[in-house]
């Protein structure tokens, strides 16, 4: 299995959503590949689609998904850990990240450019 280091699973700790984001935090845990790790955060600004759930890692874009509601919705970002891990840049399509993210994508935010701006 593939570990991957320095990759985090943000999760808002404020949302109110379907379900809590200790018991989503919990199911990730327990899910993710080796080297991920999950942090509470104390809002992302995703209130309206709440849970919100962020991925980030050096180097590589950053992605916020909003709406996640279910257990179905955490395979999907678990399907998407693997997909982001194993990506040089961070970079995915919509159409090769799982279905169930596809309308729930808030946003992809470029990585910082190596060695200072540009």
């Amino acid at each position: 299995m593939t570990c991957y280091s320095d990759h985090y699973v943000l999760i808002c700790s404020t949302c109110q959503g379907a379900m809590s984001a200790e018991a989503a935090q919990d199911e990730l845990n327990a899910r993710l590949p080796d080297g991920f790790e999950t942090r509470m955060v104390a809002c992302m600004a995703g209130c309206e689609r709440a849970m919100t759930v962020g991925f980030q890692a050096p180097g590589k874009a950053q992605y916020l998904f909003g709406d996640i509601t279910t257990s179905h919705d955490l395979s999907a970002l678990v399907e998407f850990a693997t997909q982001f891990g194993d990506s040089d840049d961070g970079w995915t399509s919509a159409s090769d990240r799982p279905p169930a993210l596809f309308a729930k994508t808030l946003s992809r935010i470029p990585a910082l450019p190596s060695g200072g701006a540009s």
